[in-house]
């Protein structure tokens, strides 16, 4: 069985009630779950939440919410490998194996069916994880930091004087989604640590929603770029 799980708990703090929040015109989670239907990639797309109001309202966009999320991994702390983990031992204590799992975040209203085939294509036996990324707008190598007395100072020395087009470009997880193995999500707890190999995304369709800030800016992304679907 393929299955795409969709974490969704119901205490974040900075946006309250983040997940169902509406994003123009529905409920955020709304676009991450149609995505992975309309994918044609997936047996079973998983809502794991433990909360009601989050579960009535993945149900009402077509996911499946077979079991509640135990409260020891819906908190502040709690991987998504975690929540993977849990939604992977529920079917297979059922009797039903599990052949490929793709975590997908609940707020990435960006994500697309064609992003998401895409990306299955380059998960191989020689991979452990695909996953969702952009590249760094400025060289990483030239980043400052604020030293104990307040003053900026290169946090690569080395770099620091270096052309912009003579250093490598550097690659950030997208916030979206991440392809694996059921063995590769029992193993690891990061996804960055194993064998993963990057899908890469343009700029204009990658923005992390964790402050109200960001979500302003993730809705007039969307408003620009045309995405509403």
């Amino acid at each position: 069985m393929k299955i795409a799980v969709i974490p969704a708990r119901g205490g974040s703090k900075r946006i309250p009630r983040k997940n169902i929040k509406s994003f123009h015109g529905k409920p955020i989670l709304a676009y991450s779950i149609e995505a992975a239907l309309s994918s044609g990639l997936f047996d079973r797309v998983i809502v794991s939440t433990d909360d009601d109001e989050i579960a009535t309202a993945a149900r009402r966009h077509g996911a499946d919410v077979p079991f509640g999320r135990p409260a020891s991994l819906a908190d502040d702390l709690t991987g998504t490998n975690a929540v993977a983990r849990h939604a992977i031992a529920w079917i297979e204590e059922t009797g039903t194996e599990v052949d490929e799992v793709c975590c997908l975040y609940a707020t990435a209203p960006f994500v697309t069916a064609d992003d998401l085939r895409q990306a299955r294509s380059l998960l191989t036996r020689d991979v452990d994880f695909v996953f969702a990324a952009t590249r760094f707008a400025f060289p990483v190598q030239r980043a400052l930091v604020r030293n104990a007395q307040g003053l900026v100072e290169p946090m690569f020395p080395q770099w620091i004087a270096s052309r912009s087009q003579d250093l490598p470009e550097a690659l950030h997880d997208a916030g979206q989604f991440y392809w694996g193995w059921p063995a590769s999500f029992r193993r690891h707890d990061v996804v960055f640590l194993a064998r993963a190999a990057a899908y890469e995304l343009p700029s204009h369709r990658v923005q992390d929603i964790d402050t109200p800030d960001d979500w302003v800016r993730a809705e007039q992304l969307f408003g620009l770029a045309g995405a509403a679907r």
